[in-house]
Formats: structure tokens, sequence, C-alpha cells
């Protein structure tokens, strides 16, 4: 996703750009939270309005939310849009479905959330004063956002009708990263001038990189998972833990170390820490 600069980040149409969690209780989730990754709030519902909405900020930059919500505590993807309206009936001529919306989220855009073909709920943002998070892939921001799916191939033909997506499914057909044709050229002209240069040795087209999609593992369920960088896994992990989190898994590979984490009220998310070779 590239770095923050002094320039306020905006993202294309296609392009994930903001997530946030419902929690059952807000208050809760922000101490939570915000021991975790250093967060500090700011509530946007107006005075006496039902709920909560409060943005998570890093140095006075806008990084997640955090929301009340009456079911399940989970996490949730947003994708940019240039029209919430004609971007909701095509999820729906392609197959999949919309649960609310798309409606006004105050003055700061229009959102609606959607399935996919699979039953993976993720949501749309017509940005208006918000543009989506303003920091990524730094310690304590969101770092990416990975489709976990039953049906790789019907998930990519969905994703790319509606959104352009492209990708390059392996023979093994375990997962891909996925593109957004000029993505790259976006974050040149705007907040990463250097990413190309600095991306030379990359696969083609690496800088248009914007999620990535996986198989679902054996009694999964279709998702978008959430990861967030940090500084170091261990630490932050056992962090969590002291905060009333549960740790379900560790992994590494050449170039992270990741714990899948459930928060004390449900939510779960990914970990990592980027450990490049060498």
């Amino acid at each position: 996703m590239g770095e923050f600069t002094t320039q306020q980040r905006s993202y294309p149409p296609g392009v994930p750009c903001w997530v946030d969690t419902e929690q059952p209780d807000p208050e809760a989730a922000t101490s939570f939270y915000g021991g975790l990754f250093g967060w500090t709030f700011q509530e946007v519902m107006p005075p006496g309005a039902p709920g909560s909405y409060l943005i998570a900020q890093l140095d006075d930059r806008d990084v997640a939310a955090i929301g009340s919500g009456t079911e399940a505590a989970s996490w949730n993807t947003y994708i940019a849009v240039a029209d919430a309206d004609a971007s909701a009936s095509a999820v729906t001529s392609t197959g999949g479905a919309v649960l609310f919306g798309p409606e006004d989220a105050g003055p700061g855009g229009r959102t609606a959330t959607c399935l996919d073909p699979a039953g993976a709920e993720f949501r749309l943002w017509q940005a208006r004063r918000r543009l989506g998070a303003q920091i990524a892939n730094l310690p304590g921001a969101w770092n990416f956002s990975v489709l976990h799916t039953t049906d790789l191939k019907q998930a990519l033909s969905f994703y790319s009708t509606v959104f352009g997506w492209t990708a390059d499914l392996p023979e093994d057909g375990t997962g891909a990263m996925v593109r957004l044709p000029g993505y790259g050229d976006h974050l040149a002209a705007t907040i990463d001038p250097g990413i190309h240069e600095r991306q030379a040795a990359a696969p083609p087209g690496f800088a248009d990189v914007v999620a990535g999609v996986q198989a679902a593992g054996s009694g999964e369920a279709t998702h978008w998972q959430v990861v967030f960088t940090v500084r170091r896994r261990d630490e932050s992990a056992a962090t969590a833990e002291r905060l009333g989190a549960t740790v379900l898994s560790t992994s590494e590979t050449v170039w992270t170390k990741t714990a899948l984490v459930r928060d004390p009220q449900g939510a779960e998310l990914v970990l990592s820490e980027f450990t490049p070779p060498g």
C-alpha cells in the first residue's frame, strides 16, 4: 500500500480503503486496541445519536474505527467506489447480494454492506469527507486484507467484474495476490513517488497489488481477514493476551511472522511482523 507522507491519502475505485470493527462494547474495545496498537480515538457520532463510531488514530491520522454493534464482533473491509449505488447494482447483477444500503454515513461518505457469491461480507465506500486510512503498513496500522474463500475461481471472477481486479492463480490453487492495474502509478503520482524504482526487482505488477485471496481451510467460513503491521509479533501477541485476547495460531514465511488473534469480544485479526530475508 505504500507509506503515508504529508499528502492526504486517496484511494482509486477498486482499492480496499478502510477497516472497522463492530463491537458490543465499544468502550472496552478502545481499551484493548489502544493498549495493543497505541491508538487514540475520536467520537464522530453527533451528541444524542444512538450508538458510537470512534475513529482510531495514530499521530492524528485515521487508521481504522470501532463502532457499536449488537451482533458478534467482527472486522470489516471497505472497498473504494466512485458511486456506491452503481457498484451495489453491479454486486447483485454479478451474483452477490446487498444486505444494507446504499446509505449515507453522515458527511464522511456513502456505504453499502454486501456479500460476495460465496457469502463473504464486505463493504463499499464512496468517499466524501473521509477518504480512508491515512496511514498503512506502519506498526499499529492496517497492512492488508485477505479474502479466505471456498471457491477461488468464482471469487476472482466476481471481484474482477465488480472492481476490475486481476490475479494469476497458481496451479496449486492455494491463493494469489490481487492487482488493480494502474494502482502503482496512482501511488507514484501521490504519496509514494519512488515506488516503481524501489520495487524494480519485484515481480511485474507488484506495485498494483491491493489485496490477497486464498483458499479457506477445512471448516473455515468464507470471510475477509484483516492484517495489522506490528514491530515484533511475539511482543504484540503477548500484549494482546495480557489485554484479554486469545492467540489462535502463529505462522512464519520467508517474509513475515504472523499471529492470528481473537480479541476479547470475539473479532479476529492478524498481527504481522515484516521479516525480509537478510
